[in-house]
């Protein structure tokens, strides 16, 4: 089977259900963790609808889809502020997905991206118990760095030179 990796509206269906696919894994998984509940119905569509996605359209950022066999598989955003730094964000696989080297190649489209709207370095956020992530980021050259933001969720912070 054969992985692409293109553009995609922010706001367009596919978008729309890789968001919501996204967001409810990592919500319930802090939910599970630090209060032994999935996260509840109301909360969950307003915290999906809270977040547009609109910093992810062009100029100010990108979404990229991943398809196995042509059918959307996952998506990775890259907001790319004025200067040389780009933050990776939302890199997602449905469950099913994983394991085929989906992940990296949304990862390196994404460092790709940013590198050709000038970026020199890539920086990101994760959260301690998606661990499963934080491997994934070493094992393409991130470093672990000190916070670059305050998000309340954010508990590790990664850099990498895109050179």
């Amino acid at each position: 089977m054969v992985w692409t990796v293109a553009p995609e509206p922010y706001d367009s269906p596919v978008a729309a259900a890789l968001w919501r696919a996204y967001y409810t894994e990592v919500s319930d998984r802090w939910y599970l963790l630090h209060e032994g509940r999935r996260t509840g119905p109301e909360e969950l569509e307003r915290e999906i609808a809270a977040v547009s996605g609109a910093d992810l359209a062009p100029p100010e950022g990108l979404l990229l889809v991943a398809r196995y066999a042509g059918e959307p598989a996952g998506s990775a955003g890259v907001r790319l502020p004025a200067g040389t730094t780009a933050e990776l964000t939302r890199v997602f696989l449905y469950e099913g997905m994983r394991g085929r080297g989906g992940a990296a190649l949304l990862v390196r489209a994404a460092e790709d991206a940013a590198r050709a709207s000038g970026a020199t370095r890539m920086i990101l956020d994760t959260r301690g118990d998606l661990v499963e992530a934080r491997a994934l980021y070493a094992r393409l050259g991130y470093t672990e760095t000190g916070p670059h933001n305050t998000d309340p969720y954010a508990e590790h912070w990664f850099a990498k030179e895109l050179g």
